[in-house]
């Protein structure tokens, strides 16, 4: 999985990299093949193989969060930090907030739900991590209901729910409940219900980690259907891409069968096919773009399941280890970039190369001085922490 979230990265710092150096290219690959939602489809599908089993893995929610805020919160922040202190020092600019006060802004980032609150992230690529930290809502509320088995089940529901909303016409504007209640309130009630929600899944109490899963898997739920920056359909289709990850690694680990694997990615697969075929051409996207991508993300991850047991050069799982230093640590440079030579008036696949060549070794410096430490923090702060697994039954295995 190393080796799919390396390449993952490389093709998300093209696709935004290419704005900057090779302008007429995008412009052209664009309608054919989406390289962004083809990089973010095998980040969702890798995170959605790994991030329950880990949790079921432990057998603690506490645990679990603690984990996931160490490994996601530290090199988010230091990004954001750096992109502040260049647009300060004038080598960058920071995105328009639309009137947001700095602490209504800075609350929404630290729920990291901010593109599910009406805040455009100050990084462009915190969009996702909105998505997975409702993933993550999710899965917390599954394991505590003791539903968690149901991954396969959970995937084609969400999945036709996106196809069933946009067949009925379902469509609503970006951000439809901040519109509604307003941007502030909305943050404060869903900040309080977040820390309320992970604290109450994390106690020793049955009942209070029922209450506490249950209020954040609503929570998660909620946001995505009607606050979303990104169309309902495809929203749910993101959250049931993660969720056929983990059916797939119930497969592979005996907890469930193949066949149930194969019919929940038919499922899902169709479903959001037909979604952005229904949708159409618009906006937001090419229709054939996205499409072509989709499949294409598919396909990366059915062959890196089937290549999980060769030998996989040792570049492509370097890679991996620092991708999420490559996700975060682009963006900043990009903007610096941006706010000081300018982007490229004609293509050059030259300054492309060097773009790269440039960000990968500081992203490994990243890495080793932000993401490693922050890991072993977890680890020890997490170390020997009381299990909070949900007891229940002997569960049988079927299709």
């Amino acid at each position: 999985m190393d080796a799919l979230r390396g390449i993952a990265a490389l093709v998300v710092v093209f696709d935004h990299s290419s704005y900057t150096f090779m302008g007429d290219f995008r412009r052209e690959l664009m309608p054919q093949f989406n390289t962004s939602r083809y990089a973010i489809m095998v980040f969702f599908l890798v995170s959605g193989y790994i991030v329950p089993a880990s949790l079921e893995r432990r057998g603690c929610v506490r645990t679990f969060w603690i984990g996931r805020i160490f490994r996601v919160y530290p090199l988010a922040a230091a990004a954001v930090t750096m992109l502040v202190a260049a647009d300060l020092l004038g080598l960058a600019e920071i995105r328009d907030f639309d009137r947001q006060s700095a602490a209504t802004v800075i609350v929404a980032h630290a729920t990291m739900l901010q593109e599910l609150l009406g805040t455009p992230g100050l990084l462009l690529v915190l969009w996702t991590l909105s998505y997975e930290m409702a993933f993550y809502l999710l899965v917390v509320a599954l394991f505590t209901v003791r539903l968690h088995q149901q991954s396969a089940e959970v995937a084609v529901v969400l999945a036709a729910l996106a196809a069933a909303g946009v067949t009925a016409g379902v469509v609503l504007p970006a951000s439809a409940l901040s519109g509604l209640v307003g941007t502030g309130p909305l943050i404060a009630f869903a900040s309080i219900a977040m820390a309320v929600a992970i604290g109450c899944a994390s106690a020793g109490s049955p009942v209070l980690r029922g209450f506490g899963g249950v209020l954040g898997g609503v929570l998660a739920l909620v946001l995505v259907l009607f606050n979303g920056t990104v169309p309902l359909w495809e929203g749910l289709v993101i959250l049931a891409v993660m969720f056929l990850g983990t059916a797939v690694h119930r497969a592979e680990n005996g907890q469930s069968t193949w066949l149930r694997a194969a019919c929940t990615a038919v499922g899902v697969v169709a479903c959001a096919v037909g979604s952005a075929y229904w949708y159409g051409d618009g906006d937001h996207f090419a229709r054939r773009g996205w499409i072509i991508a989709f499949l294409m993300a598919v396909l990366t991850f059915g062959a890196g399941l089937l290549s999980r047991r060769r030998r996989i050069p040792r570049s492509l799982t370097g890679l991996g280890t620092i991708s999420y230093s490559v996700y975060l640590v682009h963006p900043v440079l990009l903007a610096v970039i941006d706010g000081t030579a300018g982007r490229r008036r004609q293509d050059s696949l030259l300054l492309e190369v060097a773009f790269f060549a440039v960000l990968l070794p500081l992203c490994l410096l990243t890495y080793r001085g932000i993401e490693a430490p922050g890991q072993a923090w977890g680890r020890r702060f997490g170390h020997g922490r009381r299990s909070t697994r949900p007891s229940r039954p002997r569960e049988k295995r079927g299709i």
